[in-house]
């Protein structure tokens, strides 16, 4: 009789884990089970062109549907999985229905961090994770009104300056001493900081939000110093949480993230688990990762088809990610997590364009590079190599970014 196999999660991962699989040469059933009612689609577009109204659902599609017709990938969608019966190998749904596995893909990603404060729940303040978040906010976008984005993180920058496109007037409250705290060198965040400030965002630091005041809908953020701010409509941005719980009831390791190993297996010989939601070894930090990007997501993916064949193809990609903010795009390498050097590359007081290398005794960890895709290959490359660095040449930005190779 034909296998099953049902990957949990429409997700990015569950978008390449798929296909992947009839690659692999899978075939059985793929069923993919998804909490919302569409196929999987890109997530970054969601705080930028979707929310600009530059894009609709169908541009942003991972696949299209034909694809997934043609590889015999089957959906249900609008149901999601509340139980996990690893001895029994079955699924049950929210409405009841029970399903049977032959292999388990858990794909379930990540949903927004929320915060309990008064007022959350009047119209108008929202959260940004999924295509109906995008379809309420978009609703209570108005020119001259007045936006609040709680959070200085990616998320909160990429939709302050898309309302400020828009005709809002944006104030972005960030908890921390600066935006982008737990993700950058300071040069950066101060790069980010001027950026908005010129656009006409006002950003405001060490400010702690407690509460949201209005009668039906929002009209006021008040923070704990005392100060406050109107409102016609607030983002709150303040990270995101893995999907673990189906794992960790059925008896899953987890520890921030569904614990897998290289090959995204499980300690379930029939289970792997692949994006936002897993935690892998990564060979070249020397430690484990929980990654929230769209490049770990596809390479897990394919990565996790593999194993549910039998196929050992360890993950070993470098970490990448990207932000797009105004006519700026960051392309991040690699992580900076124990830097103890940041190089400079270019005018990042003046200019719109410029490079933070992130050193660890010499050698290259992490690069956070703007409007600058020469010096982003570049990064990848030498961070993947680990090969010691002049500080120097890396910051004399009259030297071709090829010639950063050279020893000099």
């Amino acid at each position: 009789m034909s296998e099953t196999c049902i990957v949990v999660g429409a997700s990015h991962a569950a978008a390449q884990l798929a296909p992947s699989l009839r690659q692999e040469g899978w075939q059985g059933r793929i069923l993919v089970i998804g909490e919302e009612p569409h196929i999987p689609y890109h997530r970054p577009p969601l705080s930028k062109a979707l929310l600009a109204g530059e894009k609709a659902l169908d541009d942003i599609l991972i696949r299209p549907p034909a694809l997934y017709e043609k590889q015999a990938v089957e959906f249900k969608l609008g149901a999601r999985v509340d139980t996990l019966n690893r001895a029994h190998k079955t699924l049950g749904l929210s409405n009841g229905e029970i399903f049977s596995y032959d292999k388990l893909a858990i794909c379930t990603g990540s949903r927004v961090r929320t915060v309990s404060l008064p007022g959350t729940q009047l119209a108008g303040v929202h959260y940004l994770r999924n295509i109906a978040d995008v379809e309420k906010i978009r609703r209570d976008i108005a020119a001259g009104r007045n936006a609040v984005i709680v959070g200085g993180g990616y998320i909160g920058l990429e939709t302050a300056a898309v309302l400020n496109k828009l005709g809002m007037s944006v104030t972005v409250l960030e908890m921390a001493p600066r935006v982008l705290a737990r993700v950058t060198a300071p040069a950066v965040s101060e790069f980010y900081t001027r950026v908005h400030s010129d656009e006409g965002v006002q950003i405001r630091t060490g400010v702690a939000v407690s509460g949201f005041e209005g009668d039906s809908r929002v009209r006021r953020v008040v923070c704990a110093d005392g100060s406050g701010f109107d409102a016609d409509l607030v983002v709150i941005g303040v990270g995101i949480v893995p999907n673990v719980e189906l794992a960790q009831a059925a008896g899953l390791e987890v520890d921030n993230g569904i614990v897998v190993d290289a090959f995204c297996r499980t300690a379930d010989a029939d289970i792997v688990a692949a994006g936002d939601c897993s935690n892998h070894p990564s060979a070249l930090y020397q430690r484990r990762l929980r990654l929230e990007s769209v490049p770990n997501a596809t390479e897990q993916g394919k990565v996790a088809a593999a194993s549910l064949r039998g196929r050992e193809k360890p993950y070993a990609a470098l970490p990448w990610f990207w932000s797009d903010q105004y006519d700026l795009k960051l392309q991040i390498a690699g992580l900076n997590e124990g830097y103890d050097q940041v190089v400079i590359r270019g005018d990042r007081n003046a200019g719109r364009s410029f490079v933070a290398f992130y050193l660890q005794q010499g050698r290259l960890i992490a690069a956070d590079c703007v409007n600058r895709p020469q010096e982003f290959m570049l990064s990848k490359r030498l961070i993947a190599e680990g090969t010691a660095l002049d500080p120097e040449r890396l910051a004399d930005d009259s030297l071709a970014p090829k010639l950063l190779l050279s020893p000099g």
